[in-house]
């Protein structure tokens, strides 16, 4: 399953998001990627993570596979926009 996503943040995500970002992606069984531009980063690896600059207003592709493909989406795009 992929979406796409505008991200709604007040800044750039910096160390601490993105950590819970990991850690509400690991939640899941599914494997999850993000993609932006040409990149693909695993969403369950904080170093993959970081190397993502993500700021409000980017839009990213969360690409979920496996058996709870469709609540890892929702879930990661409730905490990208809210």
């Amino acid at each position: 399953m992929k979406k796409d996503v505008v991200i709604h943040m007040s800044d750039t995500m910096e160390a601490t998001p993105i950590a819970h970002l990991v850690q509400l992606a690991n939640q899941f069984s599914s494997s999850v990627y993000f993609e932006m531009d040409t990149r693909r980063v695993n969403a369950k690896s904080i170093m993959g993570m970081m190397s993502l600059i993500l700021s409000s207003g980017d839009v990213i592709t969360i690409n979920a596979e496996g058996e709870d493909e469709e609540n890892a989406v929702v879930e990661l795009e409730k905490f990208l926009t809210e």
